[in-house]
């Protein structure tokens, strides 16, 4: 009889524990029955701001990068504070967009009030920030929660930089869980929209690397146009597209882009131009410049992988009712 009740106690615990495993993962049906009208909130709310600018669609997809590359996507890149990771230098006067999630926010909470994480509606905008811009879609899985802490100074280590070699950048993705190559290269391909600032790339315009010489492998009309928009000693907070011939369409220009010395930030060019690409990334770079499906599908499934990095599910951290602070 004792044997017969530990058996069913067994089997109860690990019924509760199958059904806690389950309810941890992220799936795209997660609001359907709390928060229904979920998608169609957040994608009207996005429209409209990229109606309004353009530019914003390549905002908020950075946005959701740069949230996940610290500690997981948790919405971390959100809170404000002495200890935000907005004042981390890659986000600092930089990151942008916050205006148009605290609007997409109020929106959804006005129709589902405490259900919907500031997290998931990052990964929600940013993939209708790229379908909007003419880009791939995809299923957003939800279920994350929102941190409690940001990370500043993580956010000054692991988010890949414009002045990184390509190991590094390699390494950096790998560290999060992004360790396939596709990843990297995919991912990148989303400076196909966007603009970057003067202070991103003029060291490779006069004195590259110490050399008194512009950076070799960029292309010399290229070189003297940026020239003539970012001098030296001149205004670092000056932008210009990423992609200059496919400004603001999604799409896999920016890899044709890289075969002609044309990527804007180093950390673009190298993924063809460098000794180290040509054993990892520049065969891709080839593949993607002449198929855009295989690019948009890649790069589908590289977001999907970006947006599983580490979530807060279950009971970890909250649902911010203000995507800025801490709920009190």
């Amino acid at each position: 009889m004792k044997s017969s009740n530990f058996k069913g106690c067994l089997f109860l615990v690990t019924a509760f524990m199958l059904c806690l495993a389950v309810r941890s993962q992220l799936t795209s049906d997660f609001y359907s029955a709390t928060c229904p009208n979920l998608l169609q909130i957040v994608r009207s709310q996005v429209m409209m701001a990229i109606k309004a600018e353009m530019r914003m669609a390549a905002s908020l997809l950075r946005l959701h990068f740069h949230d996940c590359f610290v500690n997981g996507c948790d919405a971390s890149i959100l809170l404000d504070g002495d200890q935000s990771e907005k004042l981390a230098l890659p986000n600092l006067n930089s990151a942008r967009g916050f205006e148009v999630v605290d609007a997409i926010k109020a929106a959804v909470e006005s129709a589902c009030s405490g259900v919907v994480s500031c997290a998931d509606i990052l990964a929600i905008a940013a993939r209708d920030s790229v379908l909007l811009s003419g880009g791939p879609t995809w299923k957003v899985l939800l279920g994350r929660r929102d941190a409690l802490l940001p990370n500043q100074t993580q956010a000054n280590v692991t988010l890949p930089s414009p002045f990184d070699n390509l190991t590094a950048i390699i390494n950096k993705f790998a560290a999060v869980g992004l360790n396939n190559i596709k990843d990297v290269v995919s991912l990148s391909g989303g400076h196909t929209i966007g603009q970057a600032k003067c202070s991103t790339f003029n060291n490779r315009l006069f004195n590259f690397s110490g050399t008194g010489s512009p950076d070799s492998t960029l292309n010399t009309s290229m070189l003297s146009d940026l020239q003539a928009l970012c001098p030296v000693n001149g205004d670092g907070n000056k932008t210009t597209a990423l992609d200059l011939n496919s400004v603001d369409l999604f799409d896999n220009h920016y890899f044709q882009n890289l075969l002609t010395g044309k990527g804007l930030l180093g950390s673009d060019q190298i993924l063809f131009s460098s000794n180290q690409a040509i054993s990892t990334t520049k065969s891709l770079v080839q593949i993607y410049s002449g198929n855009q499906p295989l690019f948009f599908s890649d790069f589908a499934n590289s977001m999907i992988r970006m947006g599983n990095i580490t979530p807060l599910t279950g009971t970890s951290g909250q649902i911010r009712k203000n995507c800025r602070v801490v709920n009190s």
